[in-house]
């Protein structure tokens, strides 16, 4: 075994040693492109950065456009939503038929059941966001909190939950008059709680 060892070595060190230059075949020339990492510097440099990030926009962003401003509840007070549905055009088969026709009525809740529950408030109204913050709903990942106003980033800091805003469509389907309120399925209805909050 040290034998083979040996020659293995001795062959190793000969065709080591015996490495030659065998000169350029050809043509050679330069590199043509640039270094990779230089060109990204460059262009990096070349970008303005408070359009790509607008940190300004996103800490200044206090709803969509069509947000509807909701006054607060005067009292405690409980109603249903009825969800039911009429198409106000014919939904195509995909075979040149219709599936379902203009005017077919369907309550979404009878084929679907929604398991959250929607907390909407004025994120404006320092008494809302102080009783949302104290309630049993803060920290629940069943719940979703949704703002008729406030400040995204200020509001999603203090209060460090997920936030969306209650914009025009969802106001009017879920027939929101005032807030605080509690949105939540019950049978095949949606239920809305309005809480009077102290000032």
């Amino acid at each position: 075994m040290k034998g083979v060892i040996v020659m293995a070595t001795a062959l190793f060190v000969a065709t080591t040693t015996d490495a030659r230059n065998l000169s350029t075949v050809g043509a050679t020339y330069q590199i043509a492109e640039r270094d990779a990492l230089t060109e990204i510097e460059q262009r990096a440099k070349g970008v303005d950065w408070s359009k790509v990030v607008r940190r300004k926009a996103i800490e200044d962003y206090d709803g969509p456009q069509d947000r509807v401003l909701l006054p607060r509840a005067a009292k405690d007070r409980r109603f249903p939503v009825d969800m039911t549905w009429t198409l106000a055009t014919d939904i195509p088969d995909g075979k040149g038929g219709v599936l379902y026709p203009q005017g077919y009525t369907f309550n979404p809740l009878d084929y679907i059941t929604f398991t959250k529950t929607l907390v909407v408030i004025n994120g404006n109204d320092p008494a809302q966001v102080k009783w949302f913050a104290s309630s049993e709903y803060n920290g629940r990942i069943d719940v979703m909190l949704l703002l008729t106003e406030g400040y995204y980033r200020s509001l999603g800091k203090r209060l460090d939950v997920p936030l969306f805003y209650a914009d025009g469509a969802i106001v009017d389907r879920l027939r929101l008059e005032a807030v605080p309120s509690i949105v939540r399925q019950e049978g095949k209805v949606m239920v809305v709680n309005e809480f009077a909050v102290p000032r």
